[in-house]
């Protein structure tokens, strides 16, 4: 959906090298979004290739990017907290190992 909304002119071809992905699942996935009334498939009139078209976010596909975004941003969010909560357990243990160590020295 970003790439479309940034280039709404490129081709299925296009997209799909962009993506990484191959054409034949670039088709598909445009059309499962322009049945679901995310994209909107218009000619590209500025193009001498009448064959080529524009896919256009509608405003239902931006919702559903916008939507997309911010539960990919909550997960992000909780990964985070949750690996600064595990590093922060092992500094702390390797912060009591090491005085353990430290205190044992120091009494011999």
């Amino acid at each position: 959906m970003r790439e479309l909304e940034g280039n709404p002119e490129l081709s299925q071809r296009e997209l799909a090298k962009s993506l990484g992905i191959s054409l034949g699942i670039a088709n598909y996935c445009l059309k499962a979004l322009v049945e679901k009334g995310q994209v909107k498939v218009s000619n590209f009139r500025a193009s001498d290739n009448k064959l080529r078209y524009a896919y256009v976010l509608t405003p239902q596909g931006l919702a559903a990017k916008a939507a997309l975004t911010a539960r990919f941003l909550k997960r992000r969010v909780a990964e985070y907290e949750a690996l600064k909560a595990e590093i922060e357990a092992l500094q702390k243990e390797l912060g009591t190992e090491a005085a353990g160590k430290r205190a044992q020295v120091e009494d011999r």
